[in-house]
């Protein structure tokens, strides 16, 4: 096609979480309509037909919405458009001749399964920790005629909308997880139906980030920039004005 282009992919190879990982280069042709993701299985079926091992990566839903997808692009979580998960990146944001550096998240609670798949089950361990809200709302009609203002209803979709993808910890430079564990914190502590067990709920999920090796949080704001659903760092203000609150009152 006339429009086709060609990068070279630095791709980061690593067999198993105990193994030496290293960078392969590969030329790929392209399209601007392609997707990041269409980029690599284009060259997976390459590396396949040349009897090479395909890159591993990890995709769902391929619709930005599940976050399995994350990788760091030239040392940008899911690339350099704003607010784009890695499969919602398409190839017209590079050009001919681009090197595209491609590597797993790095952070220690993040270890590399293979090639650019991590093992993100310990945000798994942070949500469990949380427990689920027991208060007892009745049936689902009775439960949704508890009166929730829009702006405490609209705040608490926004932090909702977190998907788990991990870039804010992948992009802080201590490998925090405070966006995360905050949001998560946030959807449920900000509506009556979280209150009760609210300072319970912040105590345990805070206790199993620090748990996890996550560093901490101190305000270098690259987790906002890196978001791809644009969750604000106020989230994480709120988790520590609920933490404080709980450690000196226990509730």
């Amino acid at each position: 096609m006339s429009d086709s282009f060609v990068i070279k992919a630095r791709v980061w190879r690593q067999d198993g979480p105990q193994s030496q990982g290293a960078f392969e280069e590969h030329e790929v042709t392209c399209v601007p309509e392609m997707s990041f993701l269409e980029m690599l299985d284009v060259l997976n079926e390459r590396l396949v037909s040349e009897g090479k091992r395909a890159i591993a990566f990890e995709h769902d839903c391929r619709e930005g919405i599940c976050g399995s997808c994350g990788a760091m692009v030239n040392g940008q979580p899911h690339g350099p458009a704003d607010r784009t998960t890695l499969c919602q990146l398409h190839m017209r944001s590079f050009k001919q001749g681009d090197v595209l550096t491609i590597e797993p998240w790095r952070a220690e609670a993040f270890p590399v399964i293979r090639d650019l798949v991590v093992d993100r089950s310990s945000f798994d361990r942070i949500i469990q920790a949380g427990g689920y809200i027991s208060v007892r709302t009745g049936a689902a009609q009775d439960a949704n005629q508890i009166p929730i203002g829009k702006i405490i209803a609209d705040a608490a979709f926004d932090a909702a909308t977190c998907i788990g993808c991990g870039a804010c910890a992948a992009a802080c430079p201590n490998a925090s997880a405070s966006l995360f564990t905050s949001a998560k914190l946030f959807h449920l502590n900000s509506v009556p139906q979280g209150e009760v067990e609210r300072g319970q709920r912040t105590l345990a999920m805070v206790e199993q980030m620090d748990a996890e090796g996550f560093g901490h949080c101190t305000n270098h704001g690259e987790c906002e920039a890196a978001c791809p659903k644009g969750i604000t760092i106020n989230h994480i203000a709120a988790m520590n004005r609920d933490l404080i609150r709980a450690t000196a009152t226990g509730r």
